[in-house]
């Protein structure tokens, strides 16, 4: 499949071919439920995707990495070194990393704007040094390189059917409801690593404060307050959400459905939170297995649609129907990766 994919994408150098190969790798090891929305991408655009998570992930490594032990000041220079890297890749000086060889490939393919990447590594550093928010809108400039620029990194990749500054604030806004699913999944990891992305103004709303936060992530114990936070903060982050739903439509046709997967399935860890008793200081909540498929396979039905039309050289409505999760089905066949 990574053969065709490149194919496809009318990507022939070798060396680049396996800077492209590496980066899927990376996506398919480390972000299963982007990857597997990517596959119902059209096989040349997925080349791009896999690339622009190839580097994200990179930098969230040099960043998170809870197995390493580096010093803050070290993960900095690692940091720099990578910065370093991806400008001269963008200049075309022969980068020798396979992440940054795909990378600046990808830029100049679809003409992403690379303060995009540089916004991005901005927020990685603050990492290494900010541990906490005291509003929303703090919060909001952090992710806005963390994650809005993720959301418009892939929008030349994806195309539209409107003009591409029209999309741009739904996309960004789908990239931040990403991020803040993604926060309120991984809140216990994020303490270890010294982080809390619930804003303080939450907290002190609810009458808690980190230290309880803490108190809970290390004895297990439960605490309604912050059950309290973590419910607000889902609903926050499904307003986001419902910020972001009208770019599905204003989205070229054939990649809607793969938004519209991702979206299905990444408000789906909502769910799982919120039927979990917001256990997520304890545990990881994750959408079921049986649930993936089921979504993976809707999706699938509507990419093949949208193929087809896109084959035949038919407009495809603009108009999107809801994101709202699809009816379970009494069996699901497994999906085959050469269907893809």
């Amino acid at each position: 499949m990574t053969v065709r994919e490149l194919d496809a994408a009318g990507i022939h150098d070798p060396a680049l071919r396996a800077a492209y190969a590496h980066c899927r790798g990376l996506n398919a090891r480390h972000g299963k439920t982007y990857f597997l929305a990517t596959r119902l991408l059209p096989v040349d655009r997925r080349p791009a995707v896999h690339a622009l998570y190839g580097f994200a992930r990179w930098a969230d490594d040099i960043v998170d990495d809870l197995d390493s032990s580096a010093t803050p000041a070290e993960r900095g220079r690692a940091l720099l070194a990578l910065e370093a890297q991806l400008e001269a890749g963008l200049r075309r000086e022969g980068a020798t990393e396979p992440v940054i060889r795909a990378l600046a490939d990808t830029a100049r393919r679809y003409g992403i704007d690379r303060v995009h990447f540089t916004d991005f590594l901005a927020s990685m550093r603050s990492d290494l040094t900010v541990g906490g928010y005291a509003s929303y809108e703090e919060l909001g400039r952090y992710m806005h390189g963390s994650a809005a620029v993720i959301g418009l990194q892939m929008l030349p990749v994806l195309g539209t059917v409107t003009p591409r500054e029209e999309a741009a604030p739904h996309a960004a806004a789908l990239g931040v409801a990403f991020q803040l699913t993604n926060f309120l999944r991984d809140v216990g990891e994020d303490l270890d690593r010294g982080r809390l992305y619930l804003p303080a103004e939450l907290l002190t709303a609810h009458g808690v404060d980190r230290e309880r936060f803490e108190w809970s992530r290390r004895t297990g114990a439960r605490d309604a307050r912050i059950i309290d936070v973590l419910r607000a903060a889902a609903a926050h982050n499904r307003a986001v959400y419902r910020d972001a739903l009208p770019g599905i439509a204003m989205l070229a046709p054939v990649s809607r459905p793969c938004i519209r997967t991702a979206f299905v399935l990444y408000s789906g860890i909502l769910d799982s939170i919120e039927a979990d008793g917001y256990a997520v200081l304890h545990r990881r909540s994750v959408v079921p297995r049986r649930r993936r498929a089921v979504v993976a396979l809707d999706g699938l039905v509507r990419a093949v649609a949208a193929r087809a039309v896109s084959r035949r050289g038919e407009e495809a409505p603009v108009a999107e129907p809801s994101c709202a999760s699809p009816s379970p089905r009494p069996h699901v066949a497994p999906v085959r990766e050469e269907a893809l």
